[in-house]
């Protein structure tokens, strides 16, 4: 069965850290782009970081810029997502996903997504 796992979420007190993982299960992560999206109750899902096959490109949404870091392990198929001094306005259900192209733009597989919640 094809599938992503994020795990690492939690609460966290603003200016905390976490780090979120994404593995991969079925299938090999080398050959996808891998992005982090989130979504928070009442809004809508939004791309938080993206990055290639190789790791030699990521981008991130203006709003973590600096405090956000993806990275990928392809030995152990798994990607992450460092984030640093977290604000409660990052609170959200974070998901990882698969896209066989470049940019994160057209997404193959999805995970369930892992909450994290961040107040004091």
């Amino acid at each position: 069965q094809l599938q992503l796992v994020e795990s690492g979420g939690g609460l966290v007190q603003p200016g905390g850290s976490l780090r979120l993982s994404c593995a991969a299960s079925g299938f090999t992560l080398n050959y996808y782009a891998i992005g982090w999206f989130r979504q928070s109750p009442g809004k809508e899902r939004e791309g938080v970081s993206c990055i290639s096959q190789s790791g030699g490109s990521t981008n991130y949404t203006d709003s973590v810029k600096g405090r956000f870091t993806i990275s990928r392990d392809n030995a152990k198929n798994t990607v992450y997502l460092q984030m640093n001094n977290l604000k409660p306005e990052d609170t959200a259900v974070y998901y990882c996903a698969a896209g066989i192209l470049p940019g994160c733009h057209l997404i193959n597989y999805w995970g369930k997504g892992t909450l994290v919640t961040v107040s004091s």
